[in-house]
């Protein structure tokens, strides 16, 4: 809103005065001198802005309210927002099912969760190569181009994977399988940069942007797990891995249809080995990343956790509802973060964010019980969102705008390991130390992010130029 009114031309403002019968009279104000602007503007409108009025009352008692829906109305009034965000929103969906349908389906029908961790962790080792790779290739050569290819190369693997395990293959060609189908394109870092480039004049509503899909994110990640868990479990075994390939294809397809709003190809033409070089070695985004390693440490090893707990206190079957919560807390916080005016340098923004979030999951160590649990776990999450908006905003200050897609996935992929190892870091906590002590590795990773966060404040204030 700020940005918005800036941005329209200097022009007079009336001044309305009561006359004695109560009409209200204009009376035009004189132009600062020099911009030669008139009261009046021939055949237009005599006057724009904000309208003062004085009169015996003093100023409006009644000034206009700021709607929190306001900035995000506005941005979705861009054309083709909406398309391409619905467009993406069956795909994503379906990337958050994928890990949980991968685990359950093999762990049902082999009777091993040993053999499906380590095909589940040998998917996550390929994506953390081929993800950057993706993104570099989208910067290069557009979305559609890369995007259609891979999820096709995607939907032969997670073919194969469900032949293999429907019909008994031996357990090397599952990881085979796995390794292949984990090429998949990140939908959700090609909606944010589209919305990078729709918005590329207003940081305002990219902010707004930026906290929409966070919100997104959550829900995401909340609805896919269940989902997988409900198809693997009540249909067949291989439901959960079949759903979500065929929304990830169609959503893909789909998104990559969105034309009108697909960023234009940044080609690159420099010879120098910076241009290729990995975006990590940037000092201020390698402190963007690895506090977002630790950041998805606490994510995955709090869902374990929270799960260890509420079985712990008997009542299993709140798992997903006491779970919802914190992310229920995460979308509150992140829609009213995204419709307030960003203020301060986003260095200080994004450590604030993760202090909080330390700050936040220490109480949960005090939980006996679900009712002290389900408010703490909403609290907590409420500090998620800022957090994770502030570091996508830095990410996209920090990357070059040739390579933004690029970027983009690199953060992600980091927070996707450090999931992975937080949650292998909680189940540790439970075997060794008991439910009661599974916070105890959130609370470990939080501390981490924090410490990772506040050592590299220095390099991100100099690698932003002091904003």
């Amino acid at each position: 809103m700020i940005l918005f009114l800036a941005s329209r031309p200097v022009v007079p403002t009336p001044t309305v005065r009561r006359t004695r019968s109560g009409a209200a009279r204009a009376v035009p104000t004189a132009a600062p001198r020099g911009t030669g602007a008139t009261p009046h503007a021939a055949g237009g409108t005599p006057y724009s802005g904000a309208r003062r009025i004085t009169d015996d009352r003093g100023p409006d008692p009644h000034p206009p309210r700021r709607s929190l829906l306001a900035p995000y109305r506005r941005l979705f009034a861009a054309p083709g927002a909406l398309a391409f965000t619905f467009a993406a929103l069956a795909g994503r969906v379906a990337g958050a099912m994928l890990g949980v349908s991968m685990v359950v389906m093999i762990a049902t029908v082999r009777d091993s969760y040993a053999l499906a961790g380590a095909v589940s962790a040998t998917g996550l080792a390929v994506t953390a190569v081929t993800g950057p790779l993706l993104g570099r290739l989208v910067d290069r050569h557009g979305q559609a181009r890369v995007a259609v290819p891979a999820v096709a190369v995607f939907a032969l693997g997670a073919t194969a994977t469900l032949l293999c395990v429907h019909y008994g293959a031996p357990a090397w060609a599952l990881f085979v399988c796995a390794a292949g189908s984990s090429g998949v394109p990140s939908l959700g870092s090609m909606t944010r940069a589209r919305w990078a480039s729709v918005h590329r004049d207003d940081a305002a509503a990219r902010h707004t942007a930026n906290s929409f899909e966070q919100v997104v994110d959550e829900v995401c990640f909340m609805a896919g797990p269940a989902l997988a868990m409900v198809l693997c479990t009540a249909v067949f075994p291989e439901a959960g891995l079949a759903t979500a390939a065929v929304l990830l294809v169609v959503g893909t397809l789909l998104f990559a249809a969105q034309h009108r709003t697909e960023p234009p190809t940044q080609r690159t033409h420099s010879a120098s080995a910076s241009a290729n070089e990995p975006l990590v070695r940037s000092p201020g985004l390698r402190v963007v990343v690895i506090t977002f390693l630790a950041t998805g440490a606490v994510f995955g090893s709090m869902e374990v956790a929270t799960v260890a707990a509420v079985e712990s206190y008997g009542h299993t079957s709140a798992s997903s509802a006491v779970l919802a919560l914190q992310a229920a807390g995460s979308c509150a916080a992140g829609l009213v973060f995204g419709a307030l005016p960003v203020r301060g340098s986003a260095a200080a923004r994004f450590l604030t964010g993760v202090a909080a979030m330390a700050v936040a999951i220490l109480p949960l160590l005090t939980a006996t019980g679900l009712a002290t649990l389900a408010p703490l776990l909403f609290v907590a999450g409420m500090a998620t969102a800022p957090t994770m908006i502030s570091g996508m905003t830095l990410v996209h200050r920090l990357t070059p705008p040739t390579r933004l897609n690029e970027g983009m996935t690199t953060a992600y992929t980091g927070l996707l390991i450090g999931i992975s190892a937080g949650a292998a870091a909680a189940s540790w906590t439970v075997d060794h130390l008991g439910p009661t002590a599974g916070y105890a590795a959130p609370a470990t990773a939080a501390a981490l992010a924090l410490l990772a966060a506040a050592s590299g404040a220095g390099r991100l204030r100099r690698s932003l130029g002091g904003a």
